[in-house]
């Protein structure tokens, strides 16, 4: 991705103080994309942007090992988004979204790293867990009447998000009764 800046893209080959430099920028915006907000992916292209093109930026020229860095922030981000709204503990917080916003995020993370090919498939295990034991942990408090359900999603909703991750089998039976609709 071509900059506008003093630092073309072999520059680094002859002054090492540019790569180091270069390295440290992008580390700081990994940073930034990790601790970004509710869709990583729109800190990730504002980092290239501000990266590239915005005039009070480094005007770096970004080669694409350069964004790897970038890229895994994003996918990072997305697994404690993800993870954060499947923690039962969570339910009743201020940043609990739901199954429907993690649903969602599951989605956009599988999206932007099949365009990638970047492997995601430790952050499915963990969020199959995390599914299995959220639903479980659901049905169970809604049965024994400790509390209302906090699934805000159709059960066409949940299906397509579970289906993708699970077996038809692992589907608790029950759990269309606390969705939200068909």
């Amino acid at each position: 991705m071509p900059g506008k800046g003093p630092w073309p893209g072999r520059d680094s080959e002859l002054n090492p103080q540019v790569t180091d430099h270069k390295k440290n920028i992008l580390s700081e915006e990994a940073f930034l994309i990790l601790h970004s907000g509710e869709i990583p992916e729109v800190a990730y292209y504002g980092s290239i942007h501000y990266l590239t093109e915005d005039p009070e930026g480094p005007l770096l020229n970004i080669e694409p090992q350069d964004l790897m860095s970038l890229e895994e922030a994003v996918v990072q981000r997305y697994r404690t988004i993800i993870l954060r709204d499947l923690t039962p503990g969570n339910r009743d917080s201020k940043i609990y979204r739901g199954l429907k916003r993690c649903a969602a995020n599951w989605k956009r993370l599988v999206n932007f790293s099949d365009k990638r090919s970047i492997d995601i498939s430790s952050i499915r295990k963990e969020v199959i867990e995390a599914l299995k034991d959220f639903l479980s942990q659901e049905i169970m408090g809604v049965n024994s009447g400790k509390r209302k359900t906090c699934i805000n999603c159709s059960y066409s909703v949940l299906t397509e998000f579970a289906y993708g991750l699970l077996s038809r089998d692992d589907l608790p039976a029950r759990v269309e009764m606390l969705c939200t609709g068909k």
